[in-house]
């Protein structure tokens, strides 16, 4: 078997990394296909920083993969230098051998990981083995490194990443999941403890653990992608390479300082999204979408911000700075739509809807089947259904008790690929009424008229899709509403008036009206929504 044979790993039908089912929902593994993309994304940056250079011909870079699983990126990198050094080094073991000593690094995030990973790079999941296509290391991990690690542990959390001690403190036979690459107060120090010698890495690449795998389930698990990418820009490579959920550019638990931070880098050049359900990682749930981008150290300015939809780009990708919001509108198309709304300087509904448990009752709360026998009874809104309680167990907003009110859904969505809904149908609750957290008071109202023109007015088009450039998971909470007009309720509100308020031009409004379908029936008076009934 001659050489060129032996390194062929490519050529094999069917490519096994599309194989490999993924370990959890927190550790996704990319993708070739994906991967290619991105690494596309950086040959480009480089080709147009460096007079059209080919990344791949430099024999000089490093390349580290921080979190490295099925080893995907650092053989893909492997497979477009083995091609781009040919004529640099035209003996192919020798090229091989060079690429894999000198140039490509990674970090396992577990042991299994990191023998798959090697297998992948190597062919051989021991770097010097019989059949490792690397000639030169002097131990079996080469330059994928891992070794376990334990959380520090203060008052029940690790120091580094958040971990609960009660679920992950839990003997040997367990892996940590204490991921070396943040755990460290000093990355220079323990990237050059870890390879030997002062690491200066050209390009950071790679596809992150998104959340913390302590007992936390979807959306409610903490995030733990964020860490890894600030790590990576304290290293200050020449470009950094994450694709992550795209979950911070709205939401999301614990990430308010990562989004300001991204959202005002100027060296975030290049943000390729894909929001649809299961596109970017086909059979992966993650809410939200996901997204890469590429960090360019040396070279400040707008971003290029590009949708991918259905595998195709939505509209032209378009150059603007992240930070004009304080959070990222998504789609290049709203912009537009936005300045002019925007542009009247009106007060917004945020201040008028309710934070969670708005009068204090958890979801699970449930009073009594009927009013008999209660003193001073409320009728409540609960999860699914109406019950009542005694007037005197509401302690928090009782002043809104007796007014009118507008209740929606604290979650709207179901697990379909693509949300048009954005808001529950909107109740109409009467004075004497109250809710459990299940829902928000999106408004109270003095006077029944009002309360049932800003029903309606949530039921616009217009108004969800202003929601929907901010509600980033299922969850509807009273910061989604700060791009929506806050306008007089004197009136019935209907989308072409709206439209006309505004100035929207009929493209704009195509626009708005494929992206939200409209409601099919009126408010609901005293009725139960159930969460998600609208997707």
């Amino acid at each position: 078997m001659n050489g060129q044979v032996r390194f062929s790993l490519r050529g094999r039908n069917p490519d096994v990394l599309t194989c490999i089912a993924n370990l959890s929902n927190d550790e996704v593994f990319t993708p070739p296909e994906f991967a290619g993309r991105m690494l596309d994304t950086l040959a480009e940056a480089w080709a147009a920083d460096h007079d059209g250079a080919n990344i791949w011909s430099n024999a000089s870079l490093r390349f580290l993969d921080p979190c490295t699983k099925s080893g995907v990126f650092l053989r893909e990198i492997t497979n477009h230098l083995t091609k781009g050094l040919a004529d640099e080094i035209p003996n192919l073991e020798d090229r091989v051998d060079h690429i894999l000593t000198k140039q490509v690094f990674g970090i396992g995030i577990t042991r299994l990981t990191s023998l798959l990973a090697r297998r992948s790079v190597y062919c051989s999941k021991h770097a010097k083995g019989r059949h490792s296509i690397a000639k030169t290391f002097s131990s079996d991990d080469g330059n994928i490194w891992f070794q376990r690690m334990e959380h520090t542990w203060v008052d029940g959390k690790c120091l580094y990443c958040g971990a609960g001690q009660k679920t992950l403190d839990r003997g040997d036979e367990f892996e940590t999941h204490a991921y070396t690459f943040i755990h460290s107060d000093n990355i220079e120090a323990r990237a050059a403890e870890l390879f030997g010698g002062d690491m200066q890495f050209d390009v950071i690449i790679g596809n992150p653990p998104y959340q913390l795998d302590d007992g936390g389930y979807g959306t409610s698990a903490a995030p733990i992608y964020h860490l890894f990418v600030e790590k990576a820009f304290e290293l200050t490579p020449r470009y950094a390479v994450f694709v992550t959920p795209s979950r911070w550019m709205a939401g999301g638990k614990g990430l308010d300082k990562y989004r300001e931070r991204m959202l005002s880098d100027k060296r975030i050049r290049k943000l390729i999204d894909f929001p649809k359900l299961y596109e970017g990682f086909p059979g992966v749930k993650i809410r939200g979408g996901i997204s890469y981008f590429l960090w360019d150290r040396d070279n400040p300015g707008p971003c290029m911000v590009q949708t991918i939809w259905d595998g195709q780009p939505m509209g032209p990708a378009v150059e603007r700075y992240l930070d004009t919001y304080d959070v990222l509108v998504r789609r290049n198309e709203a912009i537009p739509i936005l300045e002019k709304i925007r542009a009247k300087k009106e007060p917004t509904l945020d201040s008028r809807v309710s934070s969670q448990k708005p009068f204090g009752l958890r979801t699970y709360f449930h009073g009594k089947h009927d009013a008999k026998q209660l003193k001073d009874p409320i009728k409540l809104f609960g999860s699914r259904k109406i019950s009542w309680i005694e007037r005197s167990e509401l302690l928090t907003n009782i002043e809104w008790i007796d007014k009118w009110k507008v209740l929606l859904t604290a979650v709207q969505g179901t697990s379909a690929a693509i949300e048009t809904k954005f808001l529950s149908k909107p109740i109409l609750a009467g004075p004497g009424s109250a809710c459990t957290e299940t829902y928000l008071v999106a408004g109270c109202f003095e006077d029944e008229k009002e309360a049932i023109n800003y029903a309606k007015y949530l039921r616009t088009r217009f108004v969800r899709f202003l929601i929907s450039l901010r509600k980033a998971t299922q969850h509807a909470t009273r910061d989604v509403y700060s791009f929506v007009p806050d306008l007089p309720l004197d009136q019935e509100w209907k989308d072409l008036d709206l439209f006309k308020r505004y100035g929207l031009t009929e493209e704009e409004i195509f626009f708005i009206e494929s992206q939200v379908a409209e409601h099919d029936d009126e408010v609901s008076a005293d009725g139960i929504a159930e969460e998600g009934d609208d997707d």
